[in-house]
């Protein structure tokens, strides 16, 4: 399955970015190709380090964890995800650049789309209806990984989902926030830039751009997300400790066989280009 979705994910992807931009006939074929480079690139130079990684997870899984451990995984993912993100927006510059006011206005709205299906997910009226939501997710995810769970371990979730600091209305600001200065940085994009220092001054706001989308410049939101990390951490490491040998096993099969998944699609010629002349 993620070979599939991966040889899927330039079709996906454009049809995400379109969804979000809806491009019209003249730019379509320029940000297709840019969604379809920036998988070429994902596959050969990313893969590999991802595939290392996985197979040192194989190794640590069937170890106990600590809050500590569990925090340099997140640490990371979420520099693998730096990454990936500024070279995007690198690679997709010229095609924002190129934005009309009226793809700006769709995205302004598909925005507010996006905000309502946020508060359905996550900001249920009642507080018990919100936790159950968020075990549900998390069992979702520990068992993607582990396998089935025991009544002792859902209720271990349960308690620390409870407890947690996790705080939706927190992360809808900021969510709209982000937004604003997103919409606000496109139009400062779509400004011609005829000069050698226009141009400098558009990639300098997409660098800014990708370094907000990671980084909040709001300390009191920073704090709040700081956090919420340590308790995860600390949750995530509990609940490992609570796994059966049975499971940890079960996790390093999944582990081993996402490695392999990787390390397939490295040896595939890249083919998307093709696949983007396919698309309609």
């Amino acid at each position: 399955m993620v070979r599939v979705a991966y040889n899927q994910a330039p079709t996906l992807g454009w049809w995400w970015l379109d969804g979000y931009l809806d491009f019209p006939s003249a730019q379509a074929p320029r940000a297709k190709a840019v969604v379809n480079d920036w998988f070429d690139w994902h596959r050969r130079t990313q893969l590999p380090d991802y595939a290392a990684l996985l197979a040192a997870a194989q190794v640590q899984v069937m170890q106990p964890a600590t809050p500590e451990q569990v925090c340099r995984w997140n640490d990371e993912l979420r520099a693998r995800a730096a990454v990936a993100l500024a070279e995007g927006l690198q690679r997709v510059g010229p095609v924002l650049a190129a934005l009309t006011p009226e793809q700006l206005a769709h995205l302004e709205k598909r925005y507010r789309k996006s905000n309502l299906e946020f508060q359905e997910a996550f900001m249920q009226e009642q507080p018990e209806e919100r936790q159950k939501a968020a075990l549900k997710r998390t069992v979702d995810r520990v068992e993607m990984l582990y396998g089935n769970i025991d009544e002792r371990q859902r209720q271990l979730l349960a308690e620390g989902i409870a407890a947690s600091p996790f705080d939706p209305s927190q992360w809808y600001g900021e969510r709209q926030v982000l937004q604003r200065e997103t919409l606000q940085v496109l139009r400062q994009l779509s400004a011609p830039a005829a000069s050698r220092s226009e141009r400098e001054a558009q990639q300098a706001r997409l660098e800014a751009l990708s370094a907000r989308l990671l980084r909040s410049p709001n300390a009191g939101y920073r704090a709040y997300q700081q956090r919420l990390t340590d308790y995860n951490c600390t949750l995530i490491a509990r609940f490992h400790n609570s796994t059966t040998p049975a499971q940890r096993q079960a996790a390093r099969a999944r582990l081993k066989g996402w490695e392999e998944d990787l390390r397939a699609l490295m040896a595939q010629p890249a083919g998307a280009a093709q696949a983007a002349e396919r698309l309609p």
